[in-house]
């Protein structure tokens, strides 16, 4: 199954075959991706490689991915020039690197993407999750954002080896 993400006048659909999803994206549209935080949300296919969850928030979903809950220490680094960019690591990281474990609600469910990381290119882009939209469907940092419900469904569906591709 593949999630079609596109771009809409309020920002963003995303379909699956069970109707379009409202959904937010970057600030900078979905386009080809110029380097980290250009605001963009790449185009292309992706796979969903694995889901993170805030145990302490949310009952663990429902899904045929690995799942793994988030840790107050985890973090996704996003320093083009260290060794583990676009990776998760464990904070405190000597380089850059997003806290995962958030007091905003954003990630409280991430499905993380296999964009730039097969193999990873330093600048490329880092840290593109499907993950919770704020509710003004607000844009992202380049990621797609989703409504709960909505993400919680689509991941419930999703099988190893599924996409989302973004065009």
């Amino acid at each position: 199954m593949d999630l079609i993400v596109t771009s809409a006048p309020d920002g963003a659909r995303l379909n699956w075959g069970a109707g379009e999803k409202r959904a937010a994206i970057g600030p900078a549209g979905i386009a080809v991706k110029s380097g980290e935080g250009d605001g963009i949300t790449p185009r292309g296919r992706f796979p969903v490689r694995e889901i993170f969850y805030r145990a302490d928030r949310i009952a663990p979903p429902r899904t045929s991915l690995p799942l793994r809950r988030i840790a107050p220490d985890d973090g996704w680094c996003d320093a083009p020039a260290d060794r583990n960019y676009n990776r998760l690591v464990k904070l405190p990281y000597p380089a850059s690197a997003e806290h995962m474990w958030r007091e905003d609600h954003l990630y409280d469910l991430v499905a993380v993407l296999g964009y730039n990381d097969d193999p990873v290119v330093a600048g490329k882009g880092s840290a593109i999750f499907l993950h919770l939209a704020k509710p003004d469907y607000s844009p992202t940092q380049g990621c797609v954002a989703l409504a709960t419900g909505d993400l919680l469904e689509a991941i419930e569906q999703l099988q190893p080896g599924d996409q989302v591709v973004i065009t």
